[in-house]
């Protein structure tokens, strides 16, 4: 009989969000999600998410989604394609999926898709130039650096804020909350892009012409 991997989980969460050092991390970034799940307190808020961290408090209308961007468990059971009407959602929180998974170009079009002309994404992803990558390197996760999600958020219509924030701990598996300007040294940065408004074409009315008329005498 087959082993069956423990690389994975059933809903395809990651497990090292699980270790010790995974939930330093998640407790270090709940006061950044908590700000974006009231973000926009008349709309609903999609929090898709490796592991979801008890964030205390009303978290208002918020559909969680937990998974690696191929499949999530949660609210509901789904895959990419996203559950949700077009331009439905206030505020988007993608928190450490891209890590896991590989249809990141998909996801990211469908997160645009539900969310409303001015929403944002919120973005938190593990940073490659930190000295805390040694704990999650190997371990089947992958970063990349703010400048690699400024271009993908370009690439789908999004406006990214020109400089991150870092957040988590630099070296040891304990919470620390501040965040920072820049990703500097952090464990990760948060990285928020906001969906254009695409304005309305004016529609140019035919010029009049000056018609002169002749009186009869």
């Amino acid at each position: 009989m087959p082993v069956r991997s423990a690389s994975r989980q059933p809903d395809g969460r990651h497990p090292w969000f699980k270790t010790a050092e995974g939930q330093a991390l998640l407790q270090s970034e709940e006061g950044m999600v908590r700000q974006a799940l009231h973000e926009r307190p008349g709309l609903p808020t999609l929090w898709l998410a490796a592991e979801h961290a008890m964030v205390d408090g009303d978290t208002g209308f918020c559909m969680r989604l937990a998974g690696n961007g191929r499949v999530f468990g949660g609210d509901v059971r789904c895959g990419a394609d996203l559950p949700i009407a077009s331009e439905a959602i206030g505020t988007v929180v993608l928190q450490h999926v891209a890590e896991s998974g590989d249809e990141i170009s998909a996801l990211l079009s469908e997160c645009v898709r539900v969310l409303v002309p001015g929403g944002r994404l919120w973005v938190f992803a593990l940073n490659p130039l930190g000295l805390y990558r040694w704990h999650w390197s190997g371990k089947g996760l992958r970063s990349c650096e703010p400048v690699t999600w400024r271009r993908r958020m370009r690439a789908h219509g999004l406006q990214p804020e020109p400089v991150s924030i870092g957040l988590g701990p630099r070296w040891r598996a304990h919470p620390l909350a501040d965040p920072q300007t820049g990703a500097g040294a952090r464990a990760a940065y948060l990285l928020r892009g906001e969906k254009q408004v695409i304005p309305l074409t004016r529609i140019r009315q035919p010029a009049l012409r000056w018609q002169p008329t002749h009186s009869l005498n």
